[in-house]
């Protein structure tokens, strides 16, 4: 059996992205639904030529809103009801300090640009600023519509072309939202419709202790994996050919019928491109083999860490080696499905343990192992890694030693290829509250990240009544960070 995971919305077709496809009863008639789910067309059928200095994009996405300025934007002569525990420590950059439970980081930092001064006015947990550059409020948090604009990574799934036999855009481990029962808007395809949407995986993750420890920050475990992706059963790979071929005459059978009645011709192609696909996912070993991490080295495994996040960053790295262009990593919450409180970056108590003693350590060992790991492929100079949260955290420290909701100043940080390394862009004032100066907007991150895969971030793409919509909504680049 095969599932191919995504929105459950339902497409133009009837059918969700979560039918599912049973290989071992494939038929002439069947097999239509993994073409269904991996459905989606292209401006001109033809991929998009992409002659930016990036090849492929991994995004680290830290749920909740991270404290930045407790990470690369420290205040250590700030206010004391601001400036927090950490003290800033060197780095292979000048004047790019970062907290000194970053080390590993701090050895890159020549490979990277941090932007201190990203805002927006779209409220609080609203994932899809940064994804889009929409900045506008939505009516809530807790579902997406087909509305909303598309994400960098349908973009690029929308213009990977006709042809493509490989997805363009896949998320880890789980849909947004999944951990809470919800689905958070962003990363989705909106108005270009959702055949656009990533492969998205699924996990199922735990923790050594038992989840009713409130405030503990322990690790999450688990590994993103797309189940039941194996041909079982007597199906081999050269009976489902022979079906293909099969499948094939009848189509063809079928556009002739078409064109003789004046059908659409163009839905033929369509279909056709959206067979090659799922036949290629079904019979390829590409992007199966980027999850079977049983055949990664067991020291490579440990260098990224054993939670959830590290082990979905290794899938990413090995994704883009396969080919995929756009990879998002979410660090999510997980309070419904394991009843984990602070599971995320979402640090209103505990701010400086949590973060001291679990958050960064894990995510600076991650995010070392992928640079390191991106390096020795020959890989980081045509991928680029943006680590970017939905917002940032207060500039006073709480009663419960925690940061608040602020999505009025926060920093993201943008690494490897297509990138002036050891570039700080922005100054946040005394207390990392507003801007001093250089402000920018999540759709001046969208619009850079366009630029350095070589997109005009002016591009435009129509919207559900066929009028050109830019796939930055509005953002420029912000040239002082580009290589």
């Amino acid at each position: 059996m095969l599932t191919l995971l995504g929105s459950p919305r339902r497409c133009c077709d009837g059918l969700t992205r979560r039918e599912t496809l049973r290989a071992g009863t494939l038929s002439a008639l069947g097999g239509l639904s993994l073409a269904h789910l991996t459905s989606a067309t292209s401006p001109a059928g033809e991929p998009f030529v992409l002659n930016g200095a990036v090849k492929q994009v991994i995004t680290l996405f830290l749920l909740g809103g991270p404290a930045t300025q407790d990470m690369w934007d420290l205040k250590p002569n700030g206010p004391v009801e601001s400036r927090g525990e950490f003290k800033p420590i060197a780095t292979t950059a000048p004047g790019f300090d970062v907290s000194e439970h970053l080390p590993g980081l701090a050895r890159w930092a020549h490979r990277c640009a941090v932007v201190r001064t990203v805002n927006h006015q779209a409220g609080c947990h609203n994932p899809l600023p940064g994804y889009t550059g929409y900045g506008l409020p939505v009516d809530n948090l807790v579902t997406t519509k087909d509305t909303y604009p598309p994400s960098m990574g349908a973009v690029c799934e929308y213009l990977s072309g006709a042809r493509a036999e490989l997805p363009a855009y896949a998320y880890l481990p789980n849909y947004l939202g999944w951990g809470q029962s919800i689905r958070r808007p962003g990363p989705y395809a909106g108005f270009l419709g959702s055949r656009y949407d990533a492969l998205t995986s699924e996990c199922a993750p735990y923790v050594d202790d038992k989840p009713d420890l409130p405030q503990k920050g322990q690790p999450l475990r688990g590994v993103p994996s797309l189940p039941n992706t194996k041909l079982e059963g007597e199906m081999t790979v050269d009976r489902l050919s022979k079906r293909q071929s099969l499948l094939g005459q009848l189509d063809a059978e079928r556009s002739r019928m078409d064109r003789s009645l004046g059908g659409p011709g163009p839905s033929a192609a369509l279909y056709n491109r959206q067979q090659d696909r799922a036949w290629s996912i079904l019979t390829s070993s590409r992007v199966r083999e980027a999850f079977d991490l049983d055949r990664v080295d067991p020291a490579i495994r440990s260098r990224y860490t054993d939670t959830l996040f590290g082990q979905s960053t290794l899938v990413a790295k090995r994704l883009v080696e396969s080919g995929v262009r756009f990879v998002n990593v979410t660090w999510d919450a997980y309070w419904e499905r394991l009843n984990l409180q602070y599971d995320c970056w979402d640090t209103h108590w505990k701010n400086f343990d949590l973060m001291k003693r679990y958050l960064l350590p894990y995510f600076d060992l991650t995010f070392t192992a992928l640079m390191e790991d991106l390096d020795q492929s020959g890989l980081l100079d045509e991928t680029l890694v943006v680590v970017m949260g939905e917002m940032g955290r207060g500039p006073k420290v709480n009663g419960s030693a925690g940061r608040d909701h602020w999505p009025f100043c926060y920093s993201t940080l943008l690494a490897g290829g297509g990138i002036r390394g050891g570039t700080v862009y922005g100054t946040s004032d005394a207390q990392a509250a507003y801007p001093q100066d250089k402000p920018v907007s999540p759709a001046d991150i969208c619009a850079t990240v366009y630029q350095a895969l070589g997109i005009d971030p002016d591009l435009t793409v129509p919207d559900q009544l066929a009028r050109p919509h830019p796939i930055a909504n509005g953002g420029k680049p912000i040239w002082d960070i580009l290589a």
